[in-house]
């Protein structure tokens, strides 16, 4: 801890020694002759022990209200100096960008919850990568752009989580369930009833996610669906993966996909187009993926740029503040005893 104006403290005792000393030497007015009765035969009293035991409380008291004033002061003047802690941080900024790109049509529901939590799994293991999270069907939303405070992408899939657990096929829904997903998945779904699962332009959306392009750095994208597509996209799967290709981007597959939707074509093209630029695929259920694409990610080129030094000054005035406090109600109790 530091002070951070270490000259007011000197100023400040000072001024509270010269005002002791000036009221110590200034000149008091006596009581007017005539307001003065003497009484004789009294010298008696001053060996009285009630008199002395008076005596020594005022004597007492007297001394604590020097002594207390004194830590009130010290204290004041130690609060005005500002203590603080001063901290030089020079961070190491990784420069690995990953984004998560979910499918959340409707056939992908059922998995989207459990593939959530493995996300939170993964960002377990990061330090200092920025994160983004991006769902899509017929159209894409960003849930929260590229980002380095993972308490807020904790938070963010959480909620995410809880509302993509939700049984579609059953038969009641709560309310309270059904309004939560309908918020969640608002702005993926278009106007044409006939479109859904557009993985190519789901795909391109993220891969478009990426900011700082005249930068190196490590870009990733996490694409999670069934390849179930309905409608045509304006990307398809491998012109997506192209533009992912083109623009420096490594593909990671999730493939999910119920047994009553599950085509062998499209998860061959799935894990084509994801293989074809040197990506990994996996299946979403394989309890090796996450530890799988954490090490390949791991594994690249990540240039670490040194930020430049930066001194953060918090203010520490608790570590103080309780002097103070005590010279104060010191000097209130010693003043209380002194008129009394």
């Amino acid at each position: 801890m530091v002070m951070l104006m270490t000259w007011l403290i000197p100023v400040v005792l000072g001024l509270v020694l010269a005002a002791a000393v000036l009221g110590w030497f200034m000149p008091r007015e006596g009581r007017p002759a005539r307001q003065v009765r003497w009484l004789a035969n009294t010298g008696y009293l001053r060996r009285l022990p009630t008199y002395r035991r008076r005596m020594r409380l005022y004597q007492v008291a007297l001394g604590g209200l020097g002594v207390f004033t004194l830590v009130a002061s010290l204290g004041t003047a130690l609060l005005l100096a500002r203590p603080a802690d001063r901290d030089v941080r020079a961070e190491v900024m990784a420069t690995r960008d990953i984004v998560l790109c979910l499918d959340v049509s409707g056939s992908m529901i059922e998995f989207d919850s459990e593939i959530v939590r493995t996300f939170s799994q993964m960002v377990e293991s990061f330090d200092g990568e920025r994160i983004a999270l991006s769902v899509w069907n017929s159209t894409s939303r960003s849930v929260f752009p590229l980002t380095d405070d993972y308490a807020l992408v904790t938070e963010e899939l959480d909620a995410a989580a809880e509302a993509l657990d939700f049984d579609l096929d059953a038969l009641f829904h709560s309310p309270e369930a059904l309004e939560q997903l309908e918020e969640f998945v608002a702005g993926t779904m278009s106007h044409d009833p006939d479109s859904s699962s557009l993985v190519g332009d789901g795909l391109a959306t993220c891969a478009f996610a990426f900011d700082a392009s005249d930068t190196e750095r490590s870009r990733s994208i996490i694409l999670v669906t069934d390849n179930q597509v309905l409608g045509a996209p304006i990307y398809g799967l491998q012109e997506a993966a192209d533009l992912a290709a083109e623009r420096d981007i490594r593909l990671y597959g999730l493939f999910a996909s119920s047994d009553e939707s599950y085509s062998r074509e499209n998860e061959q093209a799935f894990r084509e187009a994801v293989t074809g630029h040197g990506g990994l695929f996996y299946q979403a259920d394989d309890p090796a993926a996450v530890d799988a694409i954490v090490a390949d990610i791991d594994s690249q080129q990540a240039v670490e740029l040194d930020a430049a030094p930066e001194v953060v000054i918090t203010d520490r005035p608790e570590t103080v503040l309780w002097l103070a406090v005590a010279g104060v109600a010191g000097l209130v109790l010693a003043a209380w005893r002194l008129r009394s």
